[in-house]
């Protein structure tokens, strides 16, 4: 199947795309060149991070959610071979304002605490924003694969810098083996997508359109497949890949985890952007061993949060539960699941955002982030529980956040691919994910507390600019719940929705043949 492109040219007067990278580059270029006092920075940071977040909203303007194809795309050609190939579609259209987002308000964040807030510090964050945005819409893998790259270098810094842990080099020397571990991989299966085109008679080429419509002609692909997953594997992270993410979001400061919360989606949304469409056979083939694998990370990591005592810990295996059911979502190979997981992985991503600004703003009241010492907070930071409290009912998809929808959609596409015991499984994963969440916020909130709280100096600073960030989170998690319709419409862009990048998938439903897909098929009769 030929997918459409529409060049930036033919819709808007310059560059959108290659603009949200440039414009935190140059924030932090100004930064770097400048080492302006706090305030400066400061300046520079704001202007960068608001002026991305501007560009973001009129992203989704411009966007035509009812046009099929990559759309504002931007091509240029180098050394004869590769391609700087940019472009949006609905896979990746509301990655861009959630980064932007998150972005901003991690700056709020910090300037809220106060913490090792400096011009280091703002210009890793607009370096990281820089990356996100060139990664979510890189349409050549080695492009892609350079901002992952890229990414390693804030995510250290940041951690060196603002981290609050005391065995912060070991756990750069972890995430570094991770990490490194997990770049090969994907370095090696891009390279084997290129050079396997080129063995079978075609120019080599790492555009990812070229791949995909060019993937009959590929070698290798069970090996391509076994790289590439594991590699995204590590970055989302899956079980049992996670081993890094438990020690980063002790380690780490809580506004540098939270900036991380994106680039943990970088994992899943590769998956669908260059395994699903370009291996699609091998996925198939492969597909009851990711499910063992996604229902394994779900109950490991709802177990595990269950024990844990340390907020950020209990956070963080939270992310490992949730990372199995995105991924049983993907792997459905029809437009409920895809769908469903797509926008699950943006509700969450929002969600555990607000949980983790939560959790540091309780830091900063107490200095500590182990819920035996905490309790009876609710009546003098009510606030901080709002917060907590709101992001928590969203990560477990109640009514009225975008995570039920979203929900809804994955698991009615498990229960039409998989059957009705693995969505009781997903399910089940849910209800213990309610249980580690909603006993944390009454151990920390409601509770008798257990020792004398010690408010930190600048308190009353931090009442006043703590609903900047509450308001804003909470107002986007049940803002979108209640009108779910207009965001879901721009990931499912056409009739044919996320489904048309199967090229053809038969499947049985209830000994039932339903309809394959292939190419411009239309939805199920589900529907």
């Amino acid at each position: 199947m030929v997918t459409n492109v529409m060049f930036w040219s033919e819709s808007i007067a310059f560059p959108l795309l290659t603009t949200l990278v440039l414009v935190p580059l140059a924030a932090m270029t100004a930064i770097l060149l400048t080492r302006s006092s706090t305030g400066i920075a400061m300046g520079f940071g704001f202007a960068g991070t608001l002026l991305n977040l501007f560009l973001s909203f009129y992203l989704l303007s411009v966007f035509d959610p009812e046009t099929a194809g990559i759309q504002l795309a931007e091509q240029e050609r180098f050394f004869g071979f590769t391609y700087y190939s940019a472009g949006i579609d609905g896979l990746n259209v509301l990655f861009i304002p959630l980064t932007a987002i998150l972005a901003l308000l991690v700056l709020i964040y910090k300037t809220i605490t106060g913490r090792t807030f400096d011009w280091k510090f703002i210009a890793c964050l607009l370096g990281y924003e820089a990356i996100m945005m060139g990664a979510f819409t890189a349409l050549n893998v080695i492009q892609f694969w350079f901002w992952s790259l890229l990414e390693l270098l804030p995510v250290i810094l940041l951690t060196v810098h603002g981290g609050t842990g005391q065995r912060k080099r070991w756990m750069i020397t972890r995430l570094a083996q991770y990490w490194g571990w997990g770049l090969l991989m994907t370095l090696a299966g891009f390279l084997l997508l290129g050079f396997g085109l080129m063995n079978s008679g075609h120019d080599l080429s790492f555009d990812w359109l070229t791949l995909k419509q060019n993937k009959t002609l590929l070698q290798n692909q069970t090996l391509i497949f076994i790289l590439l997953f594991c590699g995204f594997a590590i970055r989302m992270p899956l079980f049992p890949f996670h081993g890094w993410l438990p020690i980063l979001a002790e380690q780490s400061a809580v506004a540098s985890v939270t900036i991380f919360l994106v680039g943990l989606k970088l994992g899943v949304y590769a998956t669908a952007r260059f395994i699903l469409p370009v291996l699609t056979e091998v996925a198939e083939h492969w597909a009851g061993f990711v499910v063992t694998l996604g229902l394994i990370s779900i109950f490991y990591g709802a177990l595990l949060a269950l024990m844990q005592i340390n907020i950020r810990r209990l956070l963080a295996f939270s992310v490992i539960s949730h990372v199995g059911i995105l991924v049983i979502g993907i792997f459905c190979f029809n437009e409920h699941g895809l769908n469903g997981g797509i926008f699950l992985t943006l509700a969450w991503g929002l969600a555990s955002a607000g949980m983790l600004f939560s959790a540091g703003l309780i830091y900063e009241r107490t200095h500590t982030a182990f819920t035996p010492r905490l309790g009876g907070l609710f009546d003098t930071n009510v606030t901080i529980a709002l917060l907590f409290f709101i992001a928590a009912l969203s990560t477990i998809a109640m009514p009225g956040t975008p995570g039920f929808d979203a929900a809804h959609l994955l698991i009615e596409g498990t229960i039409e691919e998989y059957g009705w015991l693995i969505a009781i499984a997903i399910l089940v994963g849910n209800v213990m994910a309610a249980a580690f969440l909603l006993l944390a916020f009454q151990r920390i909130f409601m509770t008798t507390s257990k020792r004398a709280i010690v408010p930190q100096r600048s308190e009353r600073y931090l009442i006043k600019m703590e609903p900047v960030i509450t308001i804003t989170i909470c107002w986007l998690l049940i803002g979108t719940g209640f009108n779910t319709a207009p965001w879901l419409n721009y990931i499912e862009r056409d009739p044919t929705g996320m489904s048309a990048y199967y090229h053809k998938h038969d499947k049985r439903l209830n000994g039932v043949p339903v309809k394959s897909i292939d190419g411009g098929a239309t939805r199920d009769q589900h529907d």
